[in-house]
C-alpha cells in the first residue's frame, strides 16, 4: 500500500506551485493549519542547502471532528500533510494517504472518515 498519492506539476514554479495547491485544498474543504519550510529550516539549524521542500498540514474541520469523536487519540495522526518539493521536471505534490495512516486503527467507521478524506486530497492534488 502506498502511504502518498503523488503528482508532479511540471514547467511551473514553486511560488506558483504552492500557491495553486493552497487553493485547491482550499476548494476541497481544506485548511492549512501548519506550514513548514523544510529548506529554511535545514539551512538555520544545519548550514545545508536543498531544493524546496515544504510541508503543509491540511485539516478539514468536519472530518477531523468526526474522526476524534470516532478516536480521542487520533490527533496524533492530524493534520493530513502535503508535500511540495523540487524535482527536475517540476514540483512533486505528495499528499499523505489517510487510509495507510490510519491502518494501525481497528476502528472500521474510522476507515470509512480516512477514504472519504483520502478521495478529498485526491481531488485536491489532481485540481493543483
Amino acid at each position: 500500500m502506498s502511504y502518498t498519492y503523488n503528482r508532479t506539476l511540471s514547467g511551473v514554479s514553486f511560488e506558483d506551485a504552492d500557491k495553486r495547491v493552497r487553493a485547491a485544498l482550499a476548494e476541497n474543504g481544506f485548511g492549512v493549519l501548519t506550514e513548514i519550510d523544510v529548506k529554511a529550516t535545514m539551512k538555520k539549524k544545519l548550514d545545508v542547502d536543498m531544493e524546496h521542500y515544504l510541508i503543509l498540514g491540511a485539516c478539514n474541520p468536519m472530518m477531523a471532528h468526526k474522526a476524534i469523536e470516532m478516536e480521542p487519540r487520533v490527533g496524533a495522526m492530524l493534520p493530513c500533510n502535503v508535500i511540495l518539493r523540487s524535482v527536475d521536471d517540476g514540483v512533486e505534490v505528495s499528499a499523505i494517504d489517510p487510509e495507510a495512516s490510519m491502518a494501525a486503527i481497528d476502528n472500521a467507521e474510522l476507515k470509512a472518515v480516512a477514504t472519504q478524506v483520502r478521495d478529498m486530497l485526491k481531488a485536491a492534488v489532481d485540481a493543483a
